[in-house]
């Protein structure tokens, strides 16, 4: 029935996903309804939050349950947002279900908004070429305004003026 463990994960079973980088488990890891965080949440799987966290959140995909407030920032690669946030939401992909409240910016590549979902804040798009650890919004680029000392003509006070030719 329970067997000693190798340390090592078998992967040609048929069906088992793959691994999905260093700590990663197909298992997420889950904030209950009856628990209450204080403090930052940082995991390399996949988070399913249906409690309250007071923090910011840092993890691959995040899924923050009907249930569940929020009130921090989350980083991810994908966040799917049911219940309360109150911070940025910041992932490549965010999908803002039916029912679900975002109070603050929503910075994504692609994102999904349910009919009845309430965001009151900024939606921005990322940058294409970054990625969840060092994501941006794109800054929006200034007008170009030529440079005054190169086109402005200078004085002659005190000199005597030349022809110039053309």
């Amino acid at each position: 029935m329970f067997s000693k463990s190798d340390g090592k994960a078998k992967s040609d079973s048929p069906g088992a996903p793959a691994s999905f980088g260093r700590g990663a488990s197909a298992t997420p890891s889950l904030i209950s309804a009856d628990l209450k965080v204080v403090g930052n949440l940082e995991s390399d799987g996949d988070l399913q939050i249906d409690g309250d966290v007071q923090g910011d959140i840092k993890s691959r995909s995040v899924t923050v349950g009907e249930s569940a407030k929020v009130k921090g920032s989350i980083v991810a690669d994908t966040a799917r947002i049911c219940g309360m946030v109150t911070g940025k939401v910041q992932a490549l992909s965010v999908t803002v279900a039916k029912g679900a409240k975002v109070k603050g910016d929503i910075i994504q590549q692609t994102l999904s908004i349910e009919a009845g979902a309430e965001i009151e804040g900024q939606i921005r798009r990322l940058d294409s070429g970054k990625t969840n650890g060092d994501a941006k919004a794109a800054p929006p680029k200034p007008p170009e305004v030529p440079d005054v000392a190169k086109t402005a003509s200078t004085s002659s006070i005190g000199t005597e003026d030349k022809p110039v030719a053309g």
